[in-house]
């Protein structure tokens, strides 16, 4: 948000499930959340505050919701930047496969707090990285188990592979260099379906780019909204 103020009118949000934004609605809401309503949902707050088209970031999860934003609202969407993002979740060979495998594990039958942690140290491995590890242990335990579970639901049901071709904004994808969440297919598929896409790989950056490497994301950001 520093870097970009000083330019730009910056909105950020919680997704539903998220933060402050809570999973209303009971039984029924944890049934149909999808990454498709959510988008919605930011189409509906944009509309709410009067914005035009706007150039709409998201990262991982975000990146989905970003992504389903200019496909079934693409008059809200002046530019995407999709950052460590994926059309399909699929993991990155059987090690990715062990890591999904693990946090599903997880999420059945571990508290919110030891998830965080576990999720922490894999988007944060490095010794010099606690202070980041720390905060994203206390943001990610901060969420209620039963939402983050429904979110997770809503993320593997997500399937854009055949709307791609459709998007006309123009369209950044950003990749970590050791990102271990979203195999590299995933932006080749990108990078193939979404038409005059450009992509960028930032190095010594895993699946949080933006928090490990901000400097180079935001100069990556900046050089792309300018000229759009």
């Amino acid at each position: 948000m520093a870097a970009l103020c000083p330019r730009y009118a910056v909105i950020t949000l919680d997704l539903r499930a998220h933060g402050r934004s809570a999973l209303a609605g009971g039984t029924l809401a944890h049934e149909r959340l999808s990454v498709e309503a959510m988008a919605a949902e930011v189409d509906g707050l944009l509309a709410s505050l009067g914005e035009g088209p706007a150039h709409v970031v998201g990262l991982s999860l975000g990146g989905c919701v970003a992504l389903a934003l200019a496909l079934d609202a693409p008059a809200r969407v002046r530019t995407l930047t999709l950052v460590n993002t994926f059309a399909l979740l699929r993991p990155a060979g059987w090690r990715g496969g062990g890591r999904m495998l693990e946090r599903m594990i997880l999420l059945a039958v571990a508290p919110m707090p030891v998830i965080a942690a576990r999720i922490a140290r894999n988007l944060f491995p490095k010794p010099e990285q606690a202070d980041l590890r720390a905060a994203a242990v206390a943001s990610l335990g901060r969420n209620d188990k039963r939402a983050y579970w429904t979110a997770v639901r809503a993320l593997a049901r997500f399937d854009a592979r055949r709307r791609l071709g459709e998007i006309r904004c123009p369209t950044l994808l950003v990749a970590g260099e050791r990102d271990t969440t979203v195999p590299r297919a995933s932006l080749e598929l990108l990078r193939r379906r979404i038409p005059h896409a450009q992509v960028r790989i930032v190095p010594d950056s895993g699946h949080a780019t933006p928090y490990d490497q901000p400097q180079l994301f935001n100069g990556l950001l900046l050089e792309f909204l300018a000229a759009h």
